[in-house]
C-alpha cells in the first residue's frame, strides 16, 4: 500500500492528534465512498466492483466503475472538517488515517495522511505493486500497462485483499495523545482495531451524528455532530487548550 503523502514530523515538543476518518467524512463533500445500507455501492453489488474476482471476470467493468468514481472526484471539494484538520497542523503533530480512498484531506492541506485502502487518482501495476502511477483524473483503460507490460488496476484495497500498511497505521495511533475518530462506524476490519492500540492515557473522541446506530467504545467521549460540524469545534477548543498550555 502507498504511503504517498504520508509525513512523520519530527517536531518534539508538540502533543500528536491521530485522526482516524471514514465514509461519512467525505459524505458531507458528496462522495459515497462505502456501500449503502442496501449493500450497494452507486448502485452496484460490491463483488462485481470491488473485489479481486470481478476484477478477473471483467477487468472492463470495474475499470469503468472506478474510473466514474474519479470523475465524481475530481467535482468535489473537502468540506469544513477537512480544512479544520488541516488548521489544526498549527498547534499539534497531525496524522490523519484514512479508510477513503479520495484525496480530500490532501487538497485541504493536510500533511501527513495515510490511506489504508488505497488512492483513487492512483493506478497500480499488476505484476509489481511497488509501481505506482499518480493518474491527475485520468481513466485507465484496457491496454494502458506499467513499465514491465503488465496492465494497470485501481490503487485500491478490494475485499479479500490484505490491507499492509496496518503496519505503519499501528505505531502511529499507539503515539496519539489525541485520538479522533470521524466518519466511521468502526465495523470494517481490520481497521477499525486500530482504536486497540490507543494508550489509555489518550483522549478519545467520536464525532457521529448518530445517537443509537454505534455503540460508543470504552475511553470515547462522543460528539453528536457530523464532521463538517464537529471537527471545526474540537479544532477550536484544542488550538485553544494549547496557547493556554
Amino acid at each position: 500500500m502507498s504511503t504517498a503523502g504520508f509525513m512523520v514530523s519530527t517536531v518534539d515538543d508538540r502533543k500528536s492528534v491521530v485522526v482516524l476518518s471514514g465514509a461519512g467524512m467525505s459524505a458531507e463533500s458528496g462522495l459515497k465512498t462505502f456501500r449503502d445500507s442496501d449493500g450497494l455501492w452507486e448502485g452496484h453489488k460490491v463483488e462485481d466492483v470491488a473485489t479481486p474476482e470481478a476484477w478477473q471476470r471483467n477487468p472492463e467493468a470495474v475499470l469503468r466503475f472506478y474510473n466514474e468514481r474519479r470523475r465524481q472526484l475530481m467535482r468535489a471539494e473537502p468540506n469544513d472538517g477537512h480544512l479544520a484538520l488541516a488548521r489544526l497542523e498549527e498547534g499539534y503533530e497531525v496524522s490523519v488515517i484514512t479508510q477513503n480512498v479520495d484525496d480530500l484531506h490532501e487538497r485541504a492541506g493536510s500533511s501527513s495522511v495515510l490511506h489504508l485502502h488505497g488512492e483513487l487518482d492512483v493506478a497500480r501495476s499488476t505484476v509489481d505493486d511497488r509501481l505506482l502511477y499518480r493518474l491527475h483524473g485520468k481513466e485507465i483503460r484496457l491496454g494502458d500497462v506499467c513499465d514491465k507490460g503488465s496492465q494497470l488496476r485501481p490503487h485500491v484495497v478490494w475485499f479479500g485483499e490484505s490491507v499492509p500498511a496496518m503496519e505503519v497505521a499501528e505505531p502511529i495511533v499507539r503515539g496519539a495523545d489525541v485520538l479522533m475518530v470521524v466518519g466511521t462506524s468502526l465495523l470494517v476490519y481490520p481497521a477499525a482495531s486500530l482504536i486497540d492500540f490507543a494508550e489509555s492515557a489518550a483522549r478519545k473522541v467520536w464525532i457521529s451524528p448518530k445517537e443509537s446506530a454505534d455503540v460508543l467504545p470504552l475511553g470515547f467521549e462522543k460528539v453528536l455532530k457530523t464532521a463538517a460540524i464537529g471537527i471545526p469545534d474540537l479544532v477550536s477548543d484544542l488550538l485553544a487548550e494549547e496557547k493556554l498550555d
